[in-house]
């Protein structure tokens, strides 16, 4: 099997190895070579050469011989952006490739030299093109460390691996942007002028690099803007330049606003604390571009600016944005950005750049742990999506610093403060007067007193920003379903058996439960807390009832997950997910309970599948095809996102669609969050497949894998740039005011809709009142603005109360920790794991386990996907050996290998002396002490290496 593919795989080995990096497709490798070829592979790559481990793996891929294995292999190419080998590989035409031959070897020729004259800092601002976001971080961790010659071989190293057919073209342009003339005279006076065809002619880059450092169009995209928001207004005429067309840098540098726009800067560039709220599709991220360019001009040596994102994919984007922005407009701008696995000092960050982008988690850990020692380091933050600057989110956490600082002192620094929305319409609020008392708050809560929104420009904003018409479909619901009734006897029979093990009913208090809803969810939800502190004389039976009982629990979980898919999807697909947990069932701890419960599955399950093969259409998505239909026939040029509650659900959708004649060519794409892995059998999302789906949604390319619909979880509510769509779909989807508002600003286009899809009265009901809402918001808002003293002295009182109410919980003592000995016990089989007195904390987070013990009671596999955070690289996951119950990972620490790193989740906590059983969600929780790590603890002896 697979024979032409591994002859032609061994026939281009050698040329396919100067491109391939295997520590890039790890995954494929763990996937299907064992533990001891994939670190050999790594091994290789990290010791010796990156092209002989890229040789050896090809070499052992040779001999494979599972299913699939060579599209896998196409696919975490295209996952890992090396689109040239993808395509080269897929259609086995290496011609593109072999162009960049020409360009290897001469800039191979001149590399001693050229390193010597450029600075990779100020280079990769302009190279996102030919290099992808993990390279760049890895040359600015290595200049940051060794100096920018070595980073300047690192990037040098990077583009001879490139697959990427214009990477000589952009390194031309980027040298000349940068100005470093000579490493750019040096390149074309060996050749490089004229080289090769992917590069062009001279007067070719040179229209090229004036093109971007001088003109620059902005193109409104969903909020925020991505890096294709930045476009050159050469690549069309003034007749084909759109209407989303925003305006173009002039020769200073200065963006060009829109009237309203100006509007919507107002308040900021006057130095004053505000909240700006505008439609999503209007421009706020330009809008924030233009305040950071004011600021730095205002105070250009003492300014130091912080954007912050709510998730690592929108600061992934604005990161992007605020790079190429700045690159192009002033080169001097030193920008930055840094998410969760960048090992860097925060404060390194600020004090040596002029604008960071982080998530805000990060500022927050480097506040707590006195890295950054206070706000006042900063001149103006930035927060995106700021209506979530509530509760315990960390926009709050970092806020509720700011105000103890300015409420304790009369003598600060603080930052300015510039929060962005689409809507204020916060909270639980039934009139006018409880929106403004929330809208308060918020303002409170971000310390400002003023609220910009557009007023004088509202017929320009208008025609730039189209709100979607809102239909409502109301569909009718299963009728009778076989099916149903199977499922519901199914679990009535399991709760029976649980009940039989111990009285489950005596474990919640919710009454009235529904098989197939949220309420049953709940109610499983209540009896597995209960279950976990459950304590008999006899420990054994114990533990084997606890064991038991979760077991019941999860099966009966599943079971209501799959009537509420079926009840909208398909039964097939319900099924579908049902046949991927006992797949799961029986390749885990297959204990006695398990192999009787899959017996009674497997009992059912030639009916359910001969129901899912012949059952009754669900009318939902009867309707749904009907629309789709309608709408493609009317206009093929439609792009529809189709919005949906669960992750599940998105997986059954993209199946329906893919198996439906009618609209398979639609080739659906799926955007979905990382969730909690353990309560999902489906696929998950990286950064890099979220950004093909987007990539591929986008393409206007009809002779690609163009994807003509989205299906999107709430991972596409707020942040995530999704490109322009005409139709949007809420299938069963309805939330909050402000999510109703992010969700209806999918649809941009002129002419586009929207359209909520139920079954449900309440829940078309619940988005008509979200729309009522929206209008006594925008009225709440008009109100408060009408009023600015008596809107000030507001918040004035509730931060005063706020800060009286946090003094006296900090001024209460802290209940101190006990010093008692405790077991920790398998959260799901009661087995002993450690001692509370072999815990040690390290770096005030992590909690490892200093008890070499511990793995005779564990088995570990590898890692999916090991990485390296704050001093801990991850290699091994560690499961319970009886139960197979998720305790953590093995990590190495610095120098020290195996480490047991804990998830106290995982655990029951049992009191040694009163034998009582606590469980707690967090480490921040437990109610006894723990010491801190210390390296002398660790000796060869202590902690000897594994076997």
């Amino acid at each position: 099997m697979y024979e032409l593919e591994k002859e032609n795989l061994r026939r281009l080995s050698d040329y396919i190895a100067q491109f391939l990096q295997p520590s890039l497709i790890k995954t494929f490798m763990t996937t299907y070579f064992d533990k001891e070829t994939v670190e050999k592979i790594i091994n290789t790559e990290e010791t010796s050469s990156v092209t002989k481990a890229a040789q050896m793996l090809l070499d052992q891929m040779c001999y494979l011989e599972e299913v699939g294995w060579f599209q896998a292999f196409l696919d975490i190419l295209y996952a890992s952006e090396y689109t040239g080998l993808h395509k080269a590989i897929k259609e086995w035409n290496f011609s593109e490739l072999e162009e960049l031959d020409v360009h290897r070897k001469l800039l191979e020729r001149i590399e001693p030299s050229i390193t010597k004259l450029i600075k990779p800092s100020e280079l990769l601002a302009h190279m996102n093109d030919c290099l992808n976001i993990r390279e760049c971080e890895m040359i600015q961790a290595v200049e940051i460390q060794r100096g920018h010659i070595a980073a300047s071989e690192k990037l040098v190293n990077s583009l001879l691996r490139s697959d990427k057919p214009n990477w000589f073209k952009v390194l031309k342009i980027a040298l000349d942007a940068c100005r470093f003339d000579q490493a750019l005279e040096l390149l074309e006076s060996n050749g490089g002028g004229t080289a090769a065809k992917g590069c062009g002619s001279d007067e070719e880059a040179e229209a090229m690099t004036t093109e971007t450092t001088t003109t620059v169009c902005f193109e409104f995209r969903e909020e925020p803007e991505s890096e294709d928001m930045l476009m050159s207004t050469n690549d069309m005429t003034p007749t084909e330049t759109p209407s989303k067309f925003t305006g173009e840098h002039d020769r200073s540098g200065e963006i060009k606003l829109r009237e309203y726009q100006k509007e919507l800067t107002a308040a900021a560039v006057q130095g004053q604390n505000t909240i700006i709220c505008a439609p999503t599709g209007c421009g706020k991220t330009i809008v924030a571009l233009a305040i950071c360019e004011y600021h730095l001009k205002q105070s250009p040596r003492r300014a130091k600016i912080v954007f912050l994102a709510t998730k690592v994919d929108v600061y992934e984007q604005q990161y992007k944005l605020f790079m190429k922005h700045f690159s192009r407009t002033d080169p001097s701008i030193r920008v930055m950005g840094m998410c969760g696995d960048m090992d860097l000092s925060v404060q390194w960050l600020i004090e040596n750049h002029d604008i960071v982008v982080m998530t805000a988690q990060i500022l927050v850990n480097a506040l707590q742990s006195g890295e950054v020692p206070s706000l006042e380091l900063l001149s103006l933050i930035l927060l995106d999506e700021c209506h979530n600057t509530t509760g315990k989110h960390p926009y709050n956490n970092i806020m509720t610093r700011y105000l103890d600082t300015k409420l304790s002192s009369s003598t600060h620094s603080l930052p300015q403060i510039v929060g962005l929305t689409a809507s204020v319409g916060i909270g639980s609020f039934k009139n006018r007067l409880e929106a403004e008392n929330n809208i308060l708050q918020l303002c409170a809560n971000l310390d400002t007193r003023v609220i910009t929104t557009v007023k004088k420009q509202l017929d320009e904003l208008k025609t730039y920003v189209h709100t979607p018409e809102k239909e409502f479909f109301e569909v009718s619901k299963h009728t009778y379903d076989p099916f149903i009734r199977i499922i519901k006897n199914i679990m009535s029979n399991i709760e029976q058996l649980a009940q039989k093990a111990f009285n489950i009913e005596s474990l919640s208090n919710i009454q009235n439960r529904e098989y197939g809803s949220q309420k049953y969810e709940q109610w499983i939800v209540s009896v597995q807390k209960s279950r976990r502190v459950i304590q008999m004389k006899d420990t054994n039976e114990e533990r084997r009832i606890c064991r038991e009982l979760y077991n019941y629990t999860e099966h009966l979980r599943k079971y209501n997950d799959a009537l509420i898919i079926n009840e909208d999807a398909r039964t097939k697909d319900a099924l579908d997910y049902l046949d991927g947990f006992f797949e799961q069932v029986r390749n885990a701890g297959y204990d006695e309970t398990e192999r009787k419960l899959t017996a009674l599955y497997d009992s059912q399950r030639p009916q359910l599948l001969h129901l899912a093969s012949e059952g009754q259409q669900n009318p939902k998505l009867e309707e749904l095809k009907f629309i789709l239909e309608e709408e493609y026939q009317n206009n093929d040029e439609t792009r529809t996102v189709l919005l949906v509650k669960t992750r599940a659900l998105a997986d059954a959708m993209k199946k329906w669609i893919d198996d439906t004649d009618s609209l398979k060519f639609l080739k659906p794409g799926v955007l979905i969050g990382k969730g909690r892995k353990s309560n999902f059998t489906g696929s998950v999302m990286t950064l890099t497949s979220k950004k093909g789906v987007l990539d591929s949604f986008k393409s206007t390319d009809q002779n690609s894998d163009q994807s003509k619909i989205l299906i999107a979880t709430s991972v596409a509510d707020e942040g995530i740039d999704i490109p322009q769509c005409n139709l949007v779909l809420m299938y069963e989807y309805v939330g909050n005011v402000v999510k109703m508002v992010q969700v209806r600003g999918r649809g941009r286009a002129q002419g586009s809709r929207c359209f909520l899809i139920s079954s449900s009265k309440e829940c078309i009901e619940k988005e008509r009142i979200n729309m009522i809402k929206e209008k006594i918001a925008e009225e709440a808002i008009v109100q408060l603005q009408s009023h600015p003293a008596e809107l000030s002295n507001k918040v004035d009182v509730l931060q005063r109360e706020d800060k009286a109410r946090r003094d006296h919980v900090s001024a209460s003592p802290d209940k101190p920790k006990t010093r008692g000995s405790y077991q920790l016990l398998c959260v799901k089989c009661k087995k002993f794991a450690c001692l509370s007195d072999d815990l040690r904390v390290v770096q005030e987070s992590h909690h490892i386990a200093l008890n070499r013990s511990m793995f005779e009671r564990c088995i570990t596999v590898p890692h999916k996907n090991p990485k390296t955070f704050q001093g801990f690289s991850k290699k091994e996951k560690m499961l319970c050996a009886e139960c197979k119950r998720d305790w953590g990972l093995v990590a190495s620490y610095l120098t020290i290998q195996d480490l047991p790193l804990l998830k106290i989740e995982s655990f029951v906590v049992q009191n040694c002396d009163t034998h009582q059983q606590f469980y707690f969600r967090k480490w921040r929780d437990v109610t006894f002490a723990i010491q801190k790590f210390d390296m002398t603890e660790i000796t060869p002896q202590t902690w000897p290496l594994r076997d």
